[in-house]
């Protein structure tokens, strides 16, 4: 039995080729309609409308109060309170290097241009929920907003079936630094926070992962207010050759592939033998993980084991899919790691688990998927904040500008953008 589809990329035509690495963000249109409908409908009613699109999916809408917050932080053990705190250690001192800085050019004398950053007033933080806990996604998505110096923290997250929030989750909330924690989830959460309500206030800009729901929704609201990226469902690609070990290429396609049923799985090998030792290993290894389930829909529906000619063919491949997630389980992983030049996060090597980047180096797990890696760059400092132009020009530098000025603005028939420089120049008063 094989749970893998199979590919020789030499086999494919460009049309096979393209449908199959052309993801897109949300494949779905009826996803896509559906939630930009519950945004729409949460715009115009509020939380009237966010309390009943809750209901319907078996949710909750409220504020998660101090005292419970405390209280989930209170009941930890000491070696998870030691986890979470040890990544957001961690996050913290990955992510404060990136603090940007002020700089200034003078492009001609007298003419004076500063590029300067700083950080959002308010951001809304969507953590995912309800059938598993994610603290590390709060850590990763607070965390960077507390060293931007972001005033005004919202953590966004559903209930579980039972009406409760992972304590777990709770408490990494708090320890991290988030300001308000809601229970509220999908596409009316984003549309809470977008639009605000009665009752939840409107944030500048929205970050964080979530299923196609949310993604949807992150993209209807967007303009309304910033988002980060479309992030998820989540996605790998593992490249391999003749050297790599069949266990650990199955472990690191499991790895993502059990955050959902349509999260891909991708193995791109230059050794047609190693797709079939990989496939013994997920059978193997599929009946003892607790996500079984979940993790055979992943795989029948969205896993792939692609045959590549050769490590030149292999890269491209690769970059045309650009992955969330790439895995280097090759011989001669450097080589490969300098050719991926799109990918959300990559891993370098068989002592490079996925799982590290996702809960303990520092490194943002928030990335970009659907192909968008090709583009977009994981989280960070720079999303928690916005970069202006500050220009000074004294009187010199401007008579020196205005030719270029007067001239660009005849060509353009912009008569007025030509008087609001040579007006100031040709009175000697000013």
């Amino acid at each position: 039995m094989t749970l893998l589809t199979h590919l020789v990329l030499a086999d494919l035509t460009p049309s096979q080729r393209r449908a199959l690495t052309a993801r897109g963000a949300v494949p779905d249109p009826d996803v896509s309609r559906r939630a930009a409908d519950i945004c729409q409908r949460v715009r115009e009613e509020g939380d009237r409308a966010v309390a009943e699109a809750a209901a319907a999916v078996g949710g909750g809408f409220r504020r998660v109060t101090d005292v419970e917050l405390d209280a989930a932080t209170a009941a930890l053990d000491t070696a998870t309170r030691e986890a979470i705190e040890s990544a957001i250690a961690a996050v913290d001192g990955f992510h404060r290097a990136q603090l940007p800085s002020a700089s200034t050019v003078t492009t001609r004398p007298g003419v004076e241009i500063t590029r300067q950053w700083a950080p959002l007033r308010r951001v809304g933080a969507y953590v995912p929920g309800g059938k598993a806990a994610y603290p590390s996604t709060a850590i990763m998505t607070v965390v960077p907003a507390v060293v931007a110096g972001v005033g005004e923290i919202v953590v966004a997250s559903p209930e579980g079936s039972d009406g409760t929030m992972p304590m777990a989750l709770l408490a990494a909330c708090r320890l991290a630094g988030a300001t308000e924690v809601w229970a509220m989830g999908g596409a009316q959460a984003v549309a809470a926070l977008a639009y605000g309500t009665a009752t939840v206030g409107p944030v500048d800009k929205i970050v964080g992962p979530g299923n196609a729901w949310v993604t949807a929704a992150k993209l209807a609201v967007f303009g309304t207010c910033a988002i980060d990226m479309p992030a998820g469902p989540s996605e790998v690609l593992v490249l391999a050759d003749a050297t790599s070990d069949p266990t650990l290429v199955a472990v690191d396609l499991l790895c993502q592939a059990e955050h959902g049923p349509d999260s891909p799985a991708v193995l791109v090998t230059t050794d047609p033998g190693l797709v079939d030792r990989v496939e013994w290993e997920l059978a193997r290894l599929l009946p003892d993980l607790e996500r079984s389930d979940i993790l055979a829909k992943a795989l029948a529906d969205h896993g792939v084991a692609a045959v590549a000619a050769d490590r030149a063919e292999a890269v491209e491949f690769a970059n045309d899919y650009a992955a969330e997630h790439v895995t280097i389980l090759t011989g001669d992983p450097e080589r490969y790691a300098e050719a991926v030049t799109s990918a959300g996060s990559v891993y370098v090597g068989r002592w490079a688990p996925e799982s590290a980047g996702d809960y303990a180096t520092g490194a943002n797990h928030v990335l970009p998927t659907g192909g968008l890696a090709a583009a977009c760059g994981p989280l960070s400092i720079e999303d928690f904040g916005s970069w202006r132009q500050v220009q000074r020009i004294d009187r010199s530098g401007l008579e020196a500008l205005v030719p270029t000025i007067s001239r660009l603005a005849t060509v353009e028939g912009l008569t007025a953008h030509r008087l609001a420089a040579t007006i100031r120049t040709e009175n000697p008063s000013t």
